[in-house]
């Protein structure tokens, strides 16, 4: 933001707003040269011609003196006890004619222009920052860059520092993540909102060269053996080869209801995965695409209109599922009984009833049931 110079800048520099200037420095990218007066948020630049006690002036010919005194004065104290006169500063206006007739610049907020527009600069280059962790919090790990707090989501670590916590502890987790403040972490910015002041990072982004060429030696339908690594809500981290981990979603895992995946797997567990998607270097598995559709041999059984024995196996906001065979299940509506309540009262959880079949789609595998027995 300081410069050198043995010359009298004679004419000012600004930004115009969604104007890109391809130049070697991150100052020419963003002052671009203008005939027209300063305005109120642009940047300028010029040599200091006088330091006071509290008040250092800017050269901004033709357009005037630029003056920083007050408090943007004092808020920008340990920049201006490096500065010379001589000097080339680049400010922020943020008054384009005082009563005395300067116009008033701000250096800090110049500096804050600066640092989003370097950020906005990383975010295209895809630049890799070696950062601090300061923080651990239960969503992830607050991160420092040029004096700003950024966050970084738990979602956004690579698979080393992920916190694999087998019951999915909130508390546990953020003990894992602890041990990680005081480290430096390699990674890159992919959202800056500076009106917000927020900085959001990412340790699996940019995709390495490496990634890319272990994610290519796989396609759709291909079965593996993997590990694995992690087991969450939404389903099973499984490891296929180092440097590569694909997730089986809760909903990939079994034709039948699972609730809890815990449940059913163990960090370490060795086990046999379908590829069913591969896309932006991410690599979706299943374990249910393994194993026979049910609903195909359901649809030679049921039709609409029949009448079926089922046990309920879960409430919801719907309504209640009742399980007729493994792997199929159908929605009793709530809107049957009026209330959860009363839903609740005629429906126990474990119990067998009879129900009627008021829809059988086997294309989308959905079915909804309507209770036959006395409504309480």
């Amino acid at each position: 933001m300081i410069k050198k110079t043995e010359e009298k800048v004679t004419k000012v520099k600004k930004v115009k707003k969604e104007v890109v200037v391809k130049t070697d420095t991150m100052m020419d990218r963003l002052i671009n040269e203008s005939a027209n007066p300063p305005i109120v948020g642009d940047l300028v630049e010029g040599p200091v011609i006088n330091i006071e006690k509290s008040a250092v002036y800017i050269d901004l010919a033709p357009f005037g003196t630029g003056i920083i005194f007050g408090r943007e004065y004092l808020t920008a104290r340990d920049i201006i006890k490096k500065i010379n006169i001589g000097d080339v500063v680049a400010a922020k206006v943020v008054e384009t004619d005082n009563k005395d007739g300067y116009i008033e610049l701000s250096l800090k907020e110049a500096r804050q222009a600066l640092i989003w527009s370097e950020a906005e600069t990383a975010i295209n280059n895809k630049t890799t920052l070696e950062l601090p962790i300061i923080e651990a919090n239960k969503g992830g790990l607050i991160i420092q860059w040029q004096g700003i707090s950024g966050f970084l989501p738990a979602s956004q670590l690579k698979t080393e520092h992920y916190p694999r916590v087998a019951d999915g502890d909130k508390d546990k987790i953020l003990e894992e993540l602890k041990k990680l403040v005081g480290t430096k972490i390699s990674v890159s910015i992919i959202s800056a909102i500076p009106k917000e002041g927020k900085l959001i990072f990412s340790e699996k982004t940019p995709e390495t060269k490496d990634k890319e060429k272990i994610v290519g030696k796989y396609k759709v339908n291909d079965v593996i053996d993997g590990t694995v690594t992690g087991v969450v809500d939404f389903g099973v981290f499984v490891k296929l080869e180092d440097g590569l981990e694909g997730l089986v979603h809760i909903s990939e895992i079994d034709w039948s209801l699972v609730e809890d995946p815990r449940a059913l797997f163990k960090i370490g567990q060795k086990i046999k995965v379908k590829v069913i998607e591969i896309k932006e270097g991410k690599v979706s598995l299943s374990l249910k695409a393994l194993k026979e559709n049910p609903w195909v041999e359901a649809s030679k059984k049921y039709k609409k209109d029949q009448e079926v024995e089922g046990v309920v196996i879960k409430f919801n906001k719907h309504g209640a599922l009742a399980s007729i065979e493994e792997g199929i299940a159908g929605l009793v509506h709530i809107s049957e009984f009026g209330s959860e309540e009363k839903l609740r009262k005629s429906l126990a959880l474990g119990n067998s009833y009879k129900f009627k079949i008021t829809l059988f789609d086997v294309k989308e595998q959905k079915m909804a049931l309507s209770f036959v027995g006395e409504k309480k």
